[in-house]
């Protein structure tokens, strides 16, 4: 399978279940008395900054192993070293700036970080057996 399929479908399903669990986190708000519009608005811009984080770790990791299928195995190292310092960079400067700016409940901005993880997960768990893991 072309490898920017696989990007395209991996960050696809993350965007998928990292929303639904934004949707399941802004209802227990709601249960919770705490909902109001900072809240609406650090769930969508935690999504967004979460699926933007996911889908250019998976163009790097991509790349890196069509650099390290080409035998250049440190530059594929690097490639990945430099994406990770990159994205967590970026990553915590948007959350830092954002968190302070008042508009947004910060609970709800960071806590979309967590979903990828068990996103992936169940993913793979309702992946037909025959699927490639990409």
């Amino acid at each position: 399978m072309d490898p920017r399929k696989v990007v395209f479908q991996e960050t696809g399903v993350v965007a998928l279940g990292v929303s639904l669990c934004a949707a399941v986190m802004v209802g227990v708000f709601a249960l919770m008395g705490l909902f109001d519009l900072s809240v609406v608005l650090g769930a969508l811009v935690g999504t967004v900054l979460t699926v933007a984080n996911f889908f250019v770790m998976a163009i790097c990791a991509s790349l890196a192993a069509d650099k390290a299928a080409a035998q250049d195995v440190a530059g594929a190292k690097a490639l990945l070293s430099w994406s990770q310092t990159g994205r967590y960079v970026v990553l915590g400067l948007l959350l830092f700036a954002c968190g302070t700016s008042g508009f947004f409940n910060l609970f709800a901005l960071v806590l979309p970080l967590v979903f990828v993880q068990p996103t992936i997960t169940i993913a793979e768990f309702f992946r037909k057996s025959g699927e490639k893991k990409s």
